[in-house]
């Protein structure tokens, strides 16, 4: 088993929540078939470098499953929650340990939930005019779902009017190509079964998933060295 061992500092806030996402770079969208398997996907993701943690409400106990990641895990991941689309599943994973809210849709009232919770709201839109309503809603960032239709030049196109926007495209990402993401102006990405491989879940194979990750963390510093 990886130990963790990095550490954040307390995050009291959904801005500092969203910060520190953006200064991570890449989340990795956990959604295993058991919940017991969520603990040592995060402990490998983390050991290579990825360590902003979304569990998927699809994970079967779900919310036991954040409320152990975030008891164990403590500051050294960044524990969130996705697929929620409703207000009350929103304020119960962030009681559970959540500290940002993912969904794949925009709906107001999840933002709200999640923000008065004291969580960092990252909603779901696809077309600019669903992206700039999430934003001005007060999304701290929205993602961009699914993202495998469009690349990372709609990223580039969208921002190019609106540079204000932070998003964060989820789907079509993949350790190799995150920081092409990043490099067209993505604030973030988010990464599922190109990361978490139900394959290599099924096999218990940890070190091949802190690889991944690590090419994943490889790729976004590289673009945010580019940038700099």
């Amino acid at each position: 088993m990886v130990t963790l061992t990095q550490s954040f500092p307390p995050a009291a806030t959904r801005e500092a929540v969203a910060r520190r996402i953006e200064a991570l770079g890449a989340l990795a969208v956990v959604r295993v078939q058991r919940a017991d398997d969520v603990l040592p996907v995060a402990q490998a993701l983390h050991a290579g470098g990825v360590s902003a943690i979304e569990v998927t409400m699809t994970v079967p106990g779900a919310l036991d499953a954040i409320a152990r990641l975030a008891r164990e895990a403590g500051d050294d991941l960044l524990v969130g929650v996705g697929s929620v689309l409703d207000e009350d599943t929103a304020r119960r994973a962030v009681e559970a340990g959540a500290r940002f809210v993912v969904s794949p849709v925009f709906r107001p009232l999840v933002l709200q939930e999640a923000q008065r919770q004291g969580a960092a709201a990252l909603p779901g839109a696809f077309t600019p005019t669903e992206i700039l309503r999430a934003h001005e809603a007060g999304a701290d960032l929205v993602k961009v779902f699914p993202s495998d239709a469009l690349g990372p030049s709609f990223i580039k196109g969208v921002r190019a009017p609106m540079p204000f926007l932070k998003l964060c495209p989820t789907g079509g990402v993949t350790p190799e190509n995150a920081g092409e993401w990043i490099r067209a102006g993505a604030a973030a990405v988010g990464l599922g079964s190109t990361l978490v491989d139900t394959r290599l879940v099924a096999a218990g194979d940890w070190p091949a998933i802190t690889a991944l990750a690590r090419r994943t963390a490889e790729s976004v510093a590289a673009a945010h060295g580019g940038a700099a």
